[in-house]
This record gives structure tokens, C-alpha cells and sequence, in this order.
């Protein structure tokens, strides 16, 4: 490999880092989770609203709060699978 093949394959590497990096943090975002709870209200809402259920908004409600809980439990589920499941089978 020619110095300059290894100059580009490393910064191949480091953009690919910089991505992969920039989509995690995206994946864990506030705004993430934010944009997909005004998009599960809105949609459950407009759909309830649709078929003439009483109080429409309020009860769509619903959804966009189980999923907000669901994502706060997940920092903790996910250390108790590191911890008990993931190093204890021999992953890693």
C-alpha cells in the first residue's frame, strides 16, 4: 500500500468514525425522542379525532407518554443487560 493509500483509507476511517458517531448521537437525543412524541400525538390525535372519540387529544395522550417512560427506563435496562447478561456470556 502506497503512503498515500494509507493516508485516505485512515481518513476513510475517520470520517466513517465521525458518522457512525454523529448517528448515535442522534440516536440518543432528546430531540429525537421529542420529535417522535409530538409525531405519535399528533397522528394519534388526528386519528381519534377521525373516528369521533370523545376528547380526541386527551387521550392520545397516551402513546407519546408510554413511549417518553419507556425511554426513560432504558439507560438502566440496558447497563442491568451489560452487566448481567452481556459480560456474564462471554460477548465480550
Amino acid at each position: 500500500m502506497k503512503p498515500h493509500e494509507a493516508h485516505e483509507a485512515v481518513e476513510d476511517i475517520q470520517d466513517r468514525n465521525a458518522r457512525v458517531e454523529a448517528e448515535k448521537a442522534w440516536e440518543t437525543s432528546w430531540a429525537r425522542r421529542l420529535l417522535i412524541t409530538l409525531g405519535t400525538y399528533i397522528i394519534i390525535g388526528g386519528y381519534l379525532n377521525f373516528l369521533g372519540v370523545e376528547n380526541p387529544w386527551l387521550h392520545a395522550l397516551v402513546p407519546p407518554l408510554a413511549y417518553i417512560l419507556s425511554t426513560l427506563s432504558l439507560p438502566f435496562l440496558e447497563q442491568l443487560w451489560v452487566n448481567k447478561i452481556y459480560t456474564k456470556s462471554g460477548l465480550k
